[in-house]
């Protein structure tokens, strides 16, 4: 652990983010006895950045922020991680989710990327596939956990999917802002902030400002979606928008969900009954196990001793 009065020194001391120079080093937080400086904040914002280049818009202080609760979030499940896992293997799913990183952010292969990133952004793939190893083993971690409780109803799901054989139905692209009401906090008075935010800043830096989700990162943006997956709750909300719409506030269960259509595609479908319910078993263990993942994360952070300044 840091010694009380060393971390109370420093953190007395901290000046504005941009006034330190190259040589000072600034605690800006610290996660039991992880400290998060200075240069820290500075390498997740750049990395914040390669995810949602719109961030860079939002006020220094905004950006920070956000930094810091990344770096503090990211730090938490490393520690968790590392009761159960060897983080030094290799990992070949995070390299899996290196490539859907760079094609979602419209490169056409890693080479391509990697020039950005060392040419604009001073950031390495072997840095950024570290941070996507944490997250391919927290999903892991929550699996190992959750999986059993999962429930998934697959006469129903047949059903949806005979309804929908060889129609011609919409994917759309979709972004998300996931968002709770904090205890003492007015609920109508959190949405209209978040509105308020939409307008003024758009709504993927208010997905990197207000949302929960781990997609925040990335402005919300959560890929193409078929119709099908959709819940009818969420399918009648989207079905009235059109593109760079968002469908207002959904209440799921304790959360809240505002959802942007960016892109809208009509496809034929051809169904094979079989391989389309793998894929929307897959969907919807995936879309419990988020839910779980959130849950375990918010009961595992209570018991962190984080400082912050």
């Amino acid at each position: 652990m840091l010694k009380k009065f060393f971390f109370t020194l420093l953190v007395v001391l901290i000046p504005n983010f941009l006034a330190a120079s190259n040589q000072e080093i600034y605690i800006f937080a610290s996660v039991n006895d992880k400290i998060i400086t200075n240069f820290d904040i500075k390498k997740e914002i750049e990395y914040l950045k390669i995810l949602s280049p719109n961030i860079s818009k939002l006020p220094e202080k905004k950006v920070l922020g956000i930094a810091k609760n990344s770096l503090i979030n990211e730090y938490v499940k490393k520690i968790e991680l590392e009761k159960v896992f060897d983080l030094s293997k290799k990992n070949t799913l995070a390299d899996e989710y290196f490539k859907n990183l760079y094609t979602k952010l419209n490169f056409d292969n890693e080479e391509s990327f990697k020039n950005t990133l060392v040419q604009e952004k001073n950031y390495s793939i072997d840095e950024i596939k570290k941070k996507l190893k944490i997250e391919v083993l927290w999903n892991e971690l929550i699996y190992m956990r959750y999986n059993n409780q999962v429930k998934v109803d697959k006469n129903a799901l047949l059903k949806r999917i005979k309804s929908f054989e060889n129609k011609t139905l919409n994917e759309y692209l979709l972004s998300e802002i996931v968002f709770e009401k904090k205890k003492d906090e007015n609920i109508e008075t959190l949405i209209k902030k978040i509105n308020f935010s939409i307008n003024e800043i758009g709504f993927d830096n208010t997905a990197n400002v207000y949302s929960i989700s781990d997609s925040s990162k990335i402005g919300g943006n959560i890929g193409w979606i078929k119709e099908s997956n959709l819940s009818n709750l969420i399918f009648e909300k989207i079905k009235k928008i059109k593109e760079g719409e968002n469908t207002g506030v959904i209440q799921i269960g304790n959360n809240y969900l505002i959802l942007k259509i960016e892109k809208v595609r009509e496809k034929k479908i051809s169904i094979d009954i079989d391989e389309e319910l793998d894929k929307m078993i897959k969907f919807e263990t995936n879309k419990q196990l988020n839910q779980f993942s959130k849950i375990f994360f918010d009961k595992t952070k209570i018991n962190y001793n984080i400082n912050e300044n």
